[in-house]
This record gives C-alpha cells, structure tokens and sequence, in this order.
C-alpha cells in the first residue's frame, strides 16, 4: 500500500515523463552497468579455463576449482594452502581499512569546521580549493607522488636539507607512498559526505551543549558524531571499497615487495589469461569487501535509508 502511493507521488512531484526517464535511467544504470557485468564475472568464476574450441561442449561444466586455487593453491590439495595469494588478500583488506580510518581522521575536523561555517566566503574557497587538484588525472596524480615520495624526491630533498635525515628514505619500498596515495586519491569522498551531513546539524544544541558545561569531546560524541554518523558510514564505504579495489597507486606507487589484491586480478585477467581464475578472485575480493562493510553498518546501527539521506 505505501509502496504505490510513493510511487504516485514521485511522479506527482516530477511529472510522468521526466519521472520515467529518470527511473528508466537508474534501471538502465542499474541492471546493465552493474547487475549484468557481475552476473557475468559470477558465471566466468564457476568455469574452467577451455579453448574456444571446447567452450561450450561437455567439458564446459560449473566447477569450485577458482575458488580452491586461492585457497589451496594450483596442487588443490587440502594439506598445503595458497599462503601467498591469500596473505596479499589479507594485507590488502586491512590495509584499505588503514587508509579508511586516516582519511576519517583526517576529514573529521574539517569536515566540522567546514560544516559549522556555512554562508562563509573563505569556506567556498577553502571546498574549491579542496576541489581543484581533482581536475587532474589520478594515475598523473599517482606519477606525481612518487617524484614526490622518491629517493631524490622533493620531501627526501627537504628533510635532508633540515638537517632532519643524512641520507634518503625509501618511502616507495616501505609503503609509505602507496598508503599516502590511496588516502589522498579518496580522502573527497569521506569529506563531503560528513560535510553534508554535518551542516545539517543545528547550530542551537552545541551552544545549549556548551551552556551546559559538556567537553568538545563529549558535544562530539553525544550530539555531532551521532547526526553525521550516516555520512561518515557513506564516507568509509567509499573510500574503503575504492581502496581495496584499486590498481593504478598500487602499481604505480606501491613498491617491490609489496603486492595488491588488484593486481593478482589484472595478471590472471591479462598476463595469463585466465579470465575465468581472475573472475573468481574478482568476485572474493567484492563478497568479502561487501561483507565487512555490511557488518560494521550493522555494529554501528546504520541502514541504506541513513546513507541516502
């Protein structure tokens, strides 16, 4: 009963042409950019890696191998498991979650100062400015970084002239410049959601707040971060999914040693051409990415409807 009389009134408000097109777009959006393309991944993982010439025939079967192989390895047997795969796996989770929870920390102040001081001119300037250095390219961005993070790089160059280090630190080999990459190519996506929602929040309770003689920590954890908590969950979502799941910093600023989970997907999908195998790890690194995030919406009691706000 609510759901057609929503429907009405979206296109009561919208008119019934727009509000077709506009529900024919997200559909379109929906089933033929997403749905289908992972329907599609989700069919390669469960095949086996045949010549075109047997594709299709009866050796083209549903089978768990993919899956197996980043578990146990290309043996599949159950006594060895597949440490290397599965421990890059491992690093790229918790790492993306490291560089989620900089960027929260990061973003947070500011995104209360910036919030707290709408209609201000100098803050207009200040989102512009936060803007501007979006315009250009990431994999150009990622390139910049590294000059940056070098041995003979500027931020090396100017330690040493300080006085501060008497010889250049490997930034690249220790990762540094990876986690500084990731962090600075996603660290908009956590700002402006807390932005938005923490502009939204009426001025009037933290002056009664502070009337009353509560801490700034206290007004932050009773009365702020509670009524930003869907845009700090919408922020974290963002740059945790985009963190896991990026390949041009990880390949161009990460080091020898290290190795992303994106990148074991690129090398089965192109160097060895095994879309199949790349599919299913494809699709591990997604299940796993939207479960961990499901589960801290769950601890933190957020729902979709929040993030929608």
């Amino acid at each position: 009963m609510a759901r057609p009389r929503l429907l009405s009134e979206y296109f009561r408000t919208n008119g019934r042409l727009l509000g077709s097109v506009m529900l024919g777009l997200v559909a379109f959006w929906i089933i033929v950019l997403i749905l289908l393309p992972q329907l599609s991944m989700l069919d390669y993982s469960f095949r086996y890696n045949l010549p075109p010439a047997e594709q299709g025939g009866p050796k083209d079967v549903y089978t768990l191998a993919n899956y197996r192989h980043l578990i146990y390895g290309a043996g599949g047997g159950e006594g060895t498991y597949n440490t290397v795969d599965l421990m890059v796996f491992v690093r790229t989770i918790i790492a993306a979650m490291a560089v989620t929870v900089a960027d929260l920390i990061l973003c947070y102040p500011l995104a209360y100062y910036l919030g707290q001081s709408r209609g201000s001119g100098f803050v207009r300037l200040l989102v512009v400015l936060l803007i501007i250095p979006y315009w250009i390219n990431e994999i150009l961005r990622a390139f910049a970084l590294r000059i940056v993070f070098a041995d003979g790089g500027i931020l090396n160059a100017a330690m040493m002239g300080l006085g501060l280090i008497d010889q250049p630190i490997d930034f690249i080999r220790a990762d540094v410049a990876l986690y500084a990459g990731l962090g600075y190519a996603y660290i908009l996506l956590m700002l402006f959601p807390m932005y938005n929602a923490i502009e939204s929040l009426d001025r009037n309770q933290i002056e009664a707040a502070r009337d009353m003689g509560a801490s700034w920590i206290r007004i932050h954890r009773r009365i702020v971060i509670p009524h930003a908590k869907p845009g700090i969950t919408s922020g974290m979502t963002m740059v945790f999914m985009l963190s896991a799941g990026a390949l041009a910093a990880p390949q161009i600023l990460g080091g020898p040693s290290s190795l992303w989970f994106t990148q074991l997907v690129y090398q089965w999908f192109n160097d060895s051409l095994n879309w199949q195998q790349g599919a299913a790890y494809a699709i591990v690194l997604l299940v796993a990415s939207i479960t961990i995030v499901l589960t801290f919406m769950k601890i933190f009691k957020v729902n979709m409807g929040d993030i929608g706000k």
